[in-house]
Formats: C-alpha cells, sequence, structure tokens
C-alpha cells in the first residue's frame, strides 16, 4: 500500500489516485469487485495515516476514512499529487532510486535513474527545451537555418517585430540560446531547431524519423523478409516538412472526377493536413531525453505514428481545448511558423477531416509505463459495401453501428482497446467497456491479458488470430492455457525435437548462428551446449534473464536461441519470469503485439 501511495503522489500530471481497501476481485469480469471487509479499520487508519507522515522523505497528507456497508467495512483513501519540489518521494531508509516508486497503466514499478531525472527537472521551472546542451556552442548553430526561419515567419507574418532582430537577438528571443556563466549558449531547442547537421548528429543522434513501409498488416518478425526504411535527419522545420512529404509521396492516391470538370481529381487516401498534423504532433510533443527516433510505419492499411514521450493530456480529453506543452520553446517556435497550433485544436480538426473524407477516425494510445505514444489512420472506409457484406454473416445477433465499427477494426488492426472504441465511436469510458465485453460474450472478440492493460483480439466467432504469433502469444497468456503447463518437462521436450524442423527458416542453424554471433564470448559457449534436456530447472530462466539484459528479445529469438518451442517456452519459464517481475514487457500495454519483446528488470539487472 505505501508503494502506491508513494507512486501515486510521484506520477506528474495524474493528480494522485485513489486506494479503496476491503475488496477483493469476485471474477475476471471488468470492475466486478465484492467487499471483504477490515477487521480493525481504526487501527488500520492510524497506521496509514502515521506511516505516510514518517516513512517518506517529505510527509504524504493522504485523506482516508472508513466506511461501515452490509457486507462489511471498507477504507477509502485519496492520495494528493506532491509537489514538484517535493519530488521524488521516496522511502527514507532505502537508496535510491530503487527507494521511490511510479504508477503505470500495470500498477506501481520502481524508479530508474531516467525516471529520477523527469521528477527532479520537474523542481524546477524551466523545461527540458529550455535547458543548456553540454557540449554545444554558438557555432552548432546553422545561419541557413536561421534564415529559414526568418522566410517562414516573413511569409507567415510580415511584420513581426522579430524579424528586425540581429541574429543573436532573434535566437535569444526565441529561447534559442541563453546566457550563463557572461556568455551565450545553445539550448536544446536551439540546436533542434537551428542546429548544423553534423551538430545534430553528434548531440542529438537519435532526433530522426524513420519512415518504414512494412508489406501487409502486421509487423515483419522474419529477418529474411525486410522492410523499406527511410532515415530522415534535419532541423525540426525542415524534418516536418520532409516526413510529410515523403508520407503522401507513398500513400496510395484515390481519383475522382469532380461534377461539371472534366479533369480529374487525385487525392490521397489520408487528407494531406491530417498526416502533417501527425508528423507535427510526434515531433513538437516527442520526449527528447529519450533517445530514440520518431516512427512512422506505414502498413498497407494504415499509417500508425509512434513517439516518445506519453502524452500529458488524458486520451478522453485530446481534441478538446487547450494544449499542455512538453516543449514549450520548439511549440512556440513552430507556431510562428505556421506549422504548429497550440490551442489543442489539432486533433479535433484530424478527426473533422477524417470524418469528412469517410474514414475510421484516428485512435491514440498514451503508455506513461514506457512513455511511449501512438497514433493510428485507418485507410479504410466505413461502413462500405463490402465491409457490409461481411458483417451480414453476423445478422442474427442484432449488433449495434459501434459495434459493427469495432468488429471492423478488429479485422483490420488486430486488436481494440478501450481507447480505440471510444474514438471510433465517441462514446465514454463505462460505454465503451460495456460494449467491448458484449462482443466477447458473443466470442468475437478475447480479452487479453485479464488486468489494467486489457486489450482485444479476434475472437473464435471472427476467425480467431490472424497469424501463429499471435496464436501462440494468445494461448499462452490465457488462463487456459495455465493447466498445460502443468505436464511433466519430459514429454514437453520430447515432442520439441519434431517441431524445431517446422519452425522454418528463421529458426534455421543459420539464423541461430546468426543469433549467437551476437553474444558475448562466455554466453554463446554456454549457448552452444545447450541440449533439449536440462537437469538444472534454474538453467533456462537464468539464461532468459542474461539474454534479456543485453537487449530486448522475442519469443521467437529465445525460442531459437534456447532450442526450446515457443508456446513450451512462454508457459514453463517466460510466464514465471514475468509473475516475478524477473523480466517485464517491452510494451506492457500491449502484450500480444507482433512485436513483443522481453527485457530484464533493472533491479534484477
Amino acid at each position: 500500500v505505501l508503494e502506491t501511495v508513494c507512486a501515486f503522489a510521484n506520477e506528474p500530471g495524474m493528480g494522485g489516485g485513489w486506494l479503496l481497501l476491503g475488496v477483493e476481485k469476485a471474477s475476471d469480469a471488468p470492475g466486478d469487485y465484492r467487499v471483504s471487509g477490515i477487521e480493525d479499520p481504526e487501527k488500520l487508519l492510524s497506521d496509514l495515516h502515521s506511516q505516510c507522515a514518517s516513512v517518506f522523505n517529505a510527509p504524504v497528507r493522504i485523506q482516508a476514512r472508513a466506511e461501515a456497508l452490509d457486507e462489511g467495512t471498507v477504507i477509502l483513501v485519496e492520495v494528493p499529487e506532491a509537489e514538484p519540489a517535493s519530488r521524488p518521494i521516496h522511502f527514507v531508509r532505502k537508496s535510491l532510486p530503487g527507494a521511490a516508486w511510479r504508477r503505470g497503466p500495470s500498477g506501481d514499478y520502481r524508479c530508474n535513474h531516467n525516471d529520477l531525472a523527469e521528477l527532479y527537472q520537474g523542481r524546477s521551472s524551466q523545461s527540458f527545451d529550455g535547458s543548456i546542451v553540454s557540449g554545444a556552442t554558438l557555432d552548432d548553430l546553422d545561419p541557413d537555418a536561421i534564415e529559414y526561419y526568418r522566410d517562414v515567419r516573413r511569409a507567415v507574418n510580415p511584420s513581426a517585430e522579430e524579424l528586425n532582430f540581429s541574429d543573436g537577438e532573434l535566437m535569444e528571443a526565441l529561447g534559442a540560446v541563453v546566457h550563463r556563466s557572461g556568455g551565450l549558449h545553445p539550448t536544446v531547442a536551439g540546436v533542434l531547431l537551428f542546429g548544423r547537421r553534423g551538430a545534430l548528429r553528434r548531440l542529438f543522434p537519435a532526433n530522426r524519423v524513420d519512415y518504414v513501409r512494412i508489406a501487409g498488416k502486421e509487423w515483419v518478425e522474419d529477418p529474411h523478409d525486410r522492410f523499406t526504411t527511410l532515415d530522415l535527419r534535419d532541423t525540426l522545420p525542415r524534418l516536418i516538412q520532409r516526413a510529410t512529404a515523403a508520407v503522401l509521396d507513398d500513400l496510395p492516391r484515390a481519383f475522382q472526377l469532380p461534377e461539371g470538370e472534366i479533369r480529374r481529381d487525385e487525392k490521397t487516401v489520408l487528407p494531406d493536413k491530417v498526416v502533417r498534423e501527425a508528423v507535427v504532433n510526434a515531433l513538437m510533443h516527442r520526449n527528447y531525453r529519450r533517445q530514440q527516433p520518431v516512427q512512422l510505419l506505414r502498413y498497407s492499411n494504415r499509417l500508425e505514428v509512434q513517439n516518445p514521450g506519453y502524452s500529458l493530456k488524458a486520451l478522453e480529453s485530446l481534441g478538446e481545448p487547450g494544449s499542455q506543452w512538453r516543449n514549450p520553446v520548439i511549440a512556440n517556435v513552430l507556431h510562428d511558423m505556421g506549422l504548429a497550433e497550440t490551442k489543442g485544436s489539432g486533433i479535433r480538426v484530424m478527426r473533422r477531416l477524417m470524418e469528412e473524407a469517410g474514414l475510421s477516425p484516428p485512435s491514440f494510445d498514451s503508455d506513461r509505463h514506457n512513455d511511449q505514444f501512438s497514433a493510428t489512420y485507418l485507410f479504410h472506409h466505413f461502413l462500405s459495401e463490402e465491409d457490409i457484406a461481411w458483417l451480414g454473416q453476423f445478422r442474427h445477433l442484432s449488433l449495434g453501428e459501434d459495434e459493427q465499427r469495432a468488429l471492423i477494426f478488429v479485422r483490420e488492426i488486430g486488436r481494440i482497446t478501450n481507447s480505440d472504441y471510444r474514438d471510433l465511436n465517441r462514446v465514454d469510458t463505462l460505454t465503451a467497456s460495456q460494449r467491448l465485453t458484449h462482443l466477447r460474450d458473443l466470442r468475437l472478440i478475447e480479452q487479453v491479458p485479464r488486468g489494467p492493460a486489457t486489450y482485444y483480439v479476434p475472437g473464435d466467432e471472427l476467425g480467431g488470430p490472424s497469424n501463429e504469433d499471435e496464436d501462440d502469444l494468445f494461448s499462452s497468456l490465457s488462463q487456459e492455457s495455465e493447466a498445460l503447463s502443468q505436464k511433466s518437462e519430459a514429454l514437453s521436450q520430447e515432442s520439441e525435437a519434431l517441431s524445431q524442423e517446422s519452425e522454418g527458416e528463421a529458426s534455421s542453424q543459420a539464423y541461430r548462428e546468426q543469433l549467437l554471433a551476437e553474444l558475448p564470448d562466455e554466453l554463446r559457449r554456454e549457448l552452444e551446449r545447450i541440449g533439449q534436456r536440462s537437469r538444472d530447472p534454474k538453467k533456462i530462466p537464468r539464461l532468459i534473464q542474461a539474454l534479456c539484459a543485453l537487449r530486448p528479445y522475442g519469443t521467437r529469438e529465445l525460442a531459437v536461441l534456447l532450442k526450446r518451442r515457443r508456446d513450451y517456452l512462454h508457459r514453463q519459464h517466460i510466464a514465471p519470469l514475468l509473475t516475478e517481475r524477473v523480466v517485464q514487457y517491452q510494451f506492457p500495454d500491449e502484450p500480444n503485439r507482433p512485436d513483443q519483446a522481453y527485457i530484464a528488470t533493472e533491479e534484477q539487472e
């Protein structure tokens, strides 16, 4: 309970949280709880207030009260968000960073050094993009980039007063440089907006946009079936233009002949402004502390935009007036250049344009734990004649139009979340949950997994998982498959030799040699000696932990290296390691995504 109090107090922008003590899960259905009761509520209340005031580096002033119900007494605890100057809240008798906790969508987790840096930064009124870049000088700013700003600004507002400033005055006025120790020093925003190519590569090596074109509707795991990629590096204003152009030039195009015209029009399947807004949002709101590129993933049926940096606004508030800036210096400059709006209307504009084009509205996902944000833009028109014909097979179920939209979405994407359902149908969280539960009860979709990170994949009546990997992972996550783990290891491993022969090219000896070649000598030699059977029950878990401490590894890679079948490996070894928090999902909010991988938790590393 105290770890959760610590996490609620630390998490920026969440407004604290609530704890309800004296209840327990009644079933796996969402929101189905029953009262178990608190035997001595007065003592627990006293202990809670006392501990929260004394065990942390700063007192956490909770508000707690007991409520007597027919089934028993429960305790309701309100935990306030700590003031920025007090964060990070941590246990005084333990050492940082592990003594501090944060709150993620799947529960509480220990802070690492990156978490601490973010919490300490919150103590300052200065944003990260306004801070000085270590190792940068004024020579790292490009005069051509500054002149480019002047040209664009002049086109937007010819009478802008800053156009009369000298370059030095202009950079200072825009927050691109600041006075410190008797001189001017470039800021993070200054380098990103006006930096020379060499400076950008040296100081921000991951500040690029990767445009990735993928055949089909799903991420390609097979290393022999390569996707095509285009890596883009430049100052942010130019990067926005180049990335937008790269997407638009590659999108499918539709031809139409407007009434009364003799020449046909050519339009991309996504409106131009939607693509530009998607790119601008990713670059303007991303977390520049993270050394990770923005990815534009172009599938055959959709565009996915992924950037480091969870949304500072709640998902249900996206599109409402008002904007929360992670990078205010960058946002202001992009606004001055007419590249970005700063009033929170961008999402609303995208939704309206998609609707006018007859397309599904964009869906968004924000992951606080992994500090990631993603947006999905389907090329699909709802509801086309083809869709209506396909939905005819479910006519006897009397589905509502919003439920039919959800089925089309699941067919195209392979999964759906509560947030996706809300974006599709403009309904609230409770309504979305009820509709998804209804579709689950009809076996049209399956719930994966049970808990805060719930989402849904195609069910038996919808054709089930669309590929072997999703089927393997879903079955390993479902509770029914846990019973299979009780079978003897001998029987399971006797069948592995046969399954190895049918694993295909990815699990061939050549692929295994490729994976082994990147490993440290000692670990590589141990894996080279591994057989189909092991008398040491701790050997396989230890090797999984050692591999995942090096980099994220997917189930397929681990299966090839360890000479085990994928479903057996996950059921018998990976699932217990996840439960024990020895390893964790690389993408904890999407356990069943095709490119899921596992990493060793920091405390285990």
